[in-house]
């Protein structure tokens, strides 16, 4: 073979193997942009050992600095932008208190179609108060107009309780003084939540996979409502000043005291889980809230 036509064959080899190159890259970046819509909390679901090496020991730092067991919390984190998770004690049913009234509002879109896009703002309104300001009025109005068995056979059709995995969200009981009870299978309690179920249901919601892509931002901007000012306590607090945007669903009840959010910032988002049953569990959300942002703010950062 002579040198030109020598020249024009590693000319083209050249060619096929940029392209090659380039359809591989190009494919890894699909790959890597569809991640977070494609991914998925299971029960098989691995955590990020760094992460998770984190997470557990700033529990045990404020259990110590509380006087708090091990019993007394369970945490969960996933990075919405790395997708690194850890979670303690994920499948361990808490009593809610008010947590589950999320699976009201999943409900109330679940089972009127018409409502992602065609909402009257008093229902607007009324959902807002029942998550921003976690009304007990407006959560009892709703969950007698949907029945709790029907609310609770919408969570359990994604799957966020499983009495094989130890429960989940649960709503047996109307918010208020009301006869009518129907206790989770697993723990016994009228309101129940595990963490795993909890960012389950932010991530679905965060990925426009509850009832519908229209209907998850419609439930999105009811948990923002900014006609509703937020109630300043537990991670609304710890973050104040810190340039975020929190949506969120805390409960308190006697001991129980919990937050769940969404929470996003510069070069950060992501899901924050806590569920506490001590009389101090505000103080240790508190603190949570500020040592697990400034860990994804140094995350950010590379470090």
């Amino acid at each position: 073979m002579g040198s030109i036509k020598k020249a024009r064959v590693w000319v083209a080899v050249g060619f096929l193997l940029v392209a090659i190159w380039a359809a591989g890259g190009c494919e890894s970046k699909l790959s890597t942009m569809n991640t977070f819509s494609d991914y998925t909390l299971g029960y098989d679901t691995p955590v990020d050992a760094g992460l998770q090496s984190q997470l557990e020991q700033l529990d045990g730092r404020l259990r110590a600095k509380y006087g708090m067991t091990a019993d007394q919390t369970t945490v969960g984190i996933l990075d919405l932008r790395t997708l690194r998770l850890a979670m303690i004690h994920p499948d361990r049913e808490e009593y809610a208190a008010s947590v589950a009234k999320i699976g009201i509002l999943l409900a109330y879109f679940q089972l009127h179609a018409a409502a992602a896009t065609n909402l009257d703002a008093t229902t607007r309104h009324d959902l807002g108060l029942m998550i921003k300001a976690s009304s007990n009025e407006m959560a009892s109005q709703f969950s007698h107009q949907l029945g709790l068995k029907e609310i609770q056979q919408v969570l359990n059709s994604y799957h966020f309780y499983d009495v094989n995995h130890g429960g989940g969200i649960w709503v047996g009981k109307h918010y208020g003084r009301d006869t009518e009870r129907i206790s989770s299978p697993v723990g016994g309690n009228t309101h129940a939540a595990t963490v795993r179920q909890l960012l389950r249901f932010y991530l679905l919601l965060e990925q426009d996979k509850l009832v519908s892509p229209t209907a998850s931002k419609t439930m999105r901007e009811i948990f923002a409502s900014p006609d509703i000012p937020p109630d300043d306590i537990k991670f609304v607090k710890a973050l104040d000043g810190r340039n975020v945007q929190i949506l969120r669903k805390w409960g308190s009840w006697e001991s129980w005291l919990h937050d769940t959010a969404v929470i996003t910032g510069p070069g950060r988002r992501y899901i924050l889980v806590a569920l506490t049953n001590h009389s101090r569990g505000d103080e240790y959300l508190f603190d949570l809230a500020v040592a697990v942002d400034d860990l994804m703010i140094a995350s950010a950062n590379g470090n």
